[in-house]
């Protein structure tokens, strides 16, 4: 049996060899899943005519790592300087120093009690249908961050403080904990070299050799934005002094940052309003039956009739009085229908409300139960119903009925929605920064501009390609935009820091792209579990 075995694989390989010397090599290959694949030998990394053996990160809350409405430990390791920290230190780039927080909870306390506000509270997390507190998953929780406790020492690389506005870089009072609560924040009082110190000069205390001054103006616009516009937050003047106006604060920024010889990149700002956070929650989102499009159109109606009749008591002729009024007699129709909203009272809008446009927009944070009770529309009362039958059977109401009746109307207050005013006034002051910023950096050789605001509405509209993944800013299911609709995604991040360094290759001759040290977005995660603490 052996011997007949060895007899039979000799003859095989006599086959094998004869077949192989009819052809040439690649012959044999063809067709095959044997086919060879081509090695690239990459170039070595190059950090060009950049120096990075001190790279300082100046900016706010996307320098930082700001996610998921909190800054903790685990965002701050995948914030973009960080990212950009690790791929520099292949390139002569030194160790790069972050304030991390004290644990993956998120926000600040002082003593022992959590710091209110939006901004310094426990983190978001996914709940199954959309983002909620962590404490609804996990619990009562309080930050363990605590301004009187753990603060960490300095001198940091990350400069990086969630909330700061252009102005703030140069305010000397922004890190002391005694104007808590005014003036100061409390991300920078963890910070801070000191109670007088700078965020400009905490970061130029460290002659940096590389910087980034990321988003400068975003902040700026954002809490006008944030607050729907209602006068609690202004928007930064273009004009003014350094420390006052953005155009001289900016400049200032950059002539003192690159002061040494230092080189940097500099983002412009993205149109906020196109984040999540404002496009989320529809403006048609006030669906109704026929029965009910024809009562609140019979409601409306009535409105008008009983404003008609109170200007022509003030004097105003009838036909004046019925052209100002009919503005209040808005139809609705079975499906979708816009809300109603508050808009300043004006001679053209006595009453100050109206039906929302096509353009405008509503916060994510607006009280979605509300709206199914009658906010955005007509809060009914039986009084208001009586008053509704008594104009059906033809009788005529008193001026305190009508009164009534013109008060049912619920409107969306201005700290929920942006207007096409508030929408106006928040682009142009984008234009005019991001105008700013292009003629600083076009006159410094030393600085190379990134166009975030590009960047971020292709992921509002196509979405970004990155590796295998296509990035959007759709709330939650996006990958690019965090559970709070503003900030983004570690994995947004990663995309940032390519961004930036491929900004890098081009203007001062680096080669990550071509030497492969971009990163891969797909090690990074797009959002955190709960029980991580």
């Amino acid at each position: 049996m052996k011997t007949i075995m060895n007899t039979k694989y000799i003859w095989l390989l006599i086959i094998l060899i004869g077949f192989s010397a009819c052809n040439e090599p690649e012959d044999v290959l063809e067709g095959t899943s044997a086919e060879l694949e081509e090695v690239v030998e990459l170039p070595t990394l190059t950090s060009g005519s950049a120096d990075f053996s001190k790279y300082v990160a100046v900016g706010a809350s996307f320098t930082a790592g700001f996610t998921d409405s909190a800054l903790f430990k685990a965002a701050q390791e995948n914030s973009f300087p960080n990212i950009l920290a690790k791929q520099f230190s292949n390139a002569g780039g030194g160790s790069f120093t972050q304030p991390l927080m004290n644990d993956n909870i998120g926000g600040i306390a002082v003593g022992g009690v959590q710091i209110p506000g939006s901004s310094t509270g426990p983190r978001l997390v996914f709940g199954g249908a959309g983002p909620v507190p962590l404490s609804s998953i996990i619990g009562p929780v309080t930050s363990t961050t605590d301004l009187l406790v753990n603060n960490p020492s300095g001198s940091f690389n990350n400069m990086g403080v969630p909330g700061a506005k252009s102005f703030h870089l140069l305010f000397d009072g922004y890190g002391n904990i005694a104007n808590l609560g005014v003036s100061a924040n409390p991300y920078f009082v963890r910070m801070a070299s000191s109670p007088s110190a700078t965020m400009l000069g905490d970061a130029m205390a460290q002659n940096p050799t590389f910087f980034t001054l990321s988003e400068m103006g975003g902040n700026d616009v954002l809490g006008y934005a944030l607050s729907g516009g209602d006068g609690s937050s202004t928007i930064t003047p273009s004009a003014g002094p350094p420390g006052v106006g953005f155009d001289q604060t900016f400049g200032f920024l950059v002539t003192t940052l690159t002061s040494g010889g230092a080189k940097g990149v500099v983002t412009n700002v993205p149109y906020v309003t196109d984040l999540p956070h404002f496009t989320t929650v529809p403006n048609n989102a006030l669906e109704i039956d026929a029965a009910t499009a024809g009562q609140l159109t019979g409601f409306f109606q009535a409105v008008a009739g009983i404003f008609t009749q109170v200007l022509i008591a003030q004097m105003v002729p009838p036909a004046q009085a019925q052209a100002i009024a009919s503005q209040y007699a808005i139809p609705f129709s079975e499906g979708k229908n816009r809300w109603i909203i508050d808009v300043p009272v004006t001679p053209t809008n006595p009453l100050g409300f109206r039906q929302m446009t096509e353009d405008e927009l509503l916060v994510l944070t607006i009280d979605q139960d509300a709206l199914a009770q009658g906010y955005g529309s007509v809060a009914l009362s039986n009084e208001v119903l009586q008053v509704l039958g008594l104009l059906q059977a033809g009788g005529t109401p008193t001026p305190q009925q009508g009164a009534l009746v013109i008060g049912a109307v619920n409107g969306i207050d201005d700290g929920d929605a942006l207007d096409s005013d508030e929408l106006a006034e928040i682009k142009n002051a984008t234009d005019a920064y991001n105008a700013t910023i292009a003629a600083v950096a076009n006159s410094n050789e030393n600085i190379v501009l990134v166009d975030l605001n590009s960047i971020l509405g292709e992921a509002s509209t196509t979405g970004i390609k990155s590796g295998d993944f296509t990035l959007t800013t759709n709330l939650v299911t996006g990958g690019a935009i965090g559970l709070d609709g503003i900030h983004l995604t570690a994995r947004g991040y990663a995309v940032m820091a390519n961004e930036f360094l491929k900004a890098i290759d081009q203007a001062f001759g680096s080669n990550f792209e071509a030497s492969g040290n971009l990163v891969n977005a797909g090690d990074y995660p797009t959002n955190y579990h709960p029980t991580l603490q």
